[in-house]
């Protein structure tokens, strides 16, 4: 499919999802194909926040992939940015950290999702929370803005990644910098395996190798570029062994080759 016809399918799916649709017996926002299959389970990737300060629950729908926040070093008075912010998880756990001081704006495509985010922005009364409609690759907020850019198990499901980072480096401050959850490829996978890993756990299908995401951030100028965690993604032995060779397979299993959540931070400088 080209650019346009995955961004309309992603932005079907996670409207679908903030409609109100069972999430465990849903397509996978993820899914880019029409015959995908309908048991995904989101939780393989998603992780817990219910320990952290400003966590909603509500707004919580286990899309991500990991808790960006958490090393982001977000600081009291901090203006941030969050990119796919879809019914406000990370923003609302973001704004417990700049506390009043700061500012946390979040980007979404979806006008279910930015519906979602608003109805729970207002029962909490931030006034330094917003939500904003737009596109990840040519946002509508101005350059030089924000201290840190968040984004959670969304920037793999962006046709054009180098865009994305190329707009994530525009509208950063001097020494700002992202934190970002994503999902990545680790080594080779058969593109029939692909496509079943994406109707077994989603999220599959946009994402690239690993090497060449770090790559794409480091050609759009970031610098100290640190990996702060990589959790392997499992998928049953019977999926595997359907198209992979043995000695394929023990690769698989001893993590040179995979399917990895990461979590990773650039500074522009």
């Amino acid at each position: 499919m080209n650019s346009e016809d995955i961004k309309r399918v992603v932005k079907d799916m996670y409207g679908e999802i903030a409609r109100g649709s069972d999430l465990q017996n849903q397509t996978s926002c993820c899914c880019q194909s029409s015959d995908c299959c309908s048991s995904v389970d989101y939780t393989v990737f998603s992780e817990s926040y219910e320990k952290l300060d400003g966590y909603n629950p509500d707004a919580d729908l286990n899309l991500g992939c990991g808790i960006p926040t958490q090393y982001a070093g977000i600081r009291k008075g901090d203006s941030v940015l969050d990119l796919g912010s879809g019914a406000g998880n990370d923003c609302f756990v973001a704004h417990a950290l700049v506390g009043e001081t700061g500012k946390v704006t979040g980007i979404d495509f979806t006008d279910e999702m930015i519906e979602k985010a608003t109805i729970y922005l207002k029962k909490l009364g931030y006034t330094n929370v917003f939500f904003l409609k737009g596109d990840i690759e040519d946002m509508p907020v101005p350059s030089n803005n924000y201290d840190v850019v968040l984004s959670n198990c969304v920037l793999n499901l962006v046709p054009d990644k180098s865009k994305a980072f190329s707009e994530i480096f525009r509208v950063l401050k001097p020494d700002g910098h992202f934190c970002v959850s994503d999902v990545v490829i680790k080594g080779y996978l058969p593109d029939k395996l692909r496509k079943d890993a994406e109707m077994y756990v989603g999220c599959v299908s946009g994402a690239i190798e690993l090497d060449e995401y770090l790559a794409i951030i480091q050609q759009n100028g970031f610098q100290n570029i640190q990996m702060h965690k990589q959790k392997e993604i499992s998928l049953p032995d019977e999926l595997l062994l359907k198209y992979l060779s043995c000695d394929d397979f023990e690769l698989f299993k001893n993590g040179k080759v995979g399917i990895y959540s990461i979590t990773v931070s650039g500074f522009k400088q």
